[in-house]
C-alpha cells in the first residue's frame, strides 16, 4: 500500500498516526452513535436472553 504514495511528498503521505487516529473517531463516532440510541433492550432480547422453547 505504501508503494500507492510515493508519488506523493513525504509530509503529505499517510501516516500510522493518521490512521489511529482515525480508528480512534471511528470508535469515538460509533460510541455516540450507541449512546445516543441506546438500544438496550434489543441488545438483551438478542444475545442475553434464552428463546421460549415452543411445544
Amino acid at each position: 500500500m505504501a508503494s500507492m504514495f510515493k508519488f506523493l511528498k513525504p509530509g503529505i503521505r499517510l501516516q500510522a498516526a493518521d490512521i489511529q487516529s482515525a480508528a480512534l473517531w471511528g470508535v469515538a463516532a460509533g460510541t455516540t452513535a450507541l449512546w445516543i440510541v441506546q438500544p438496550f433492550d434489543w441488545i438483551k432480547k438478542t444475545f442475553l436472553e434464552k428463546p421460549v422453547p415452543e411445544k
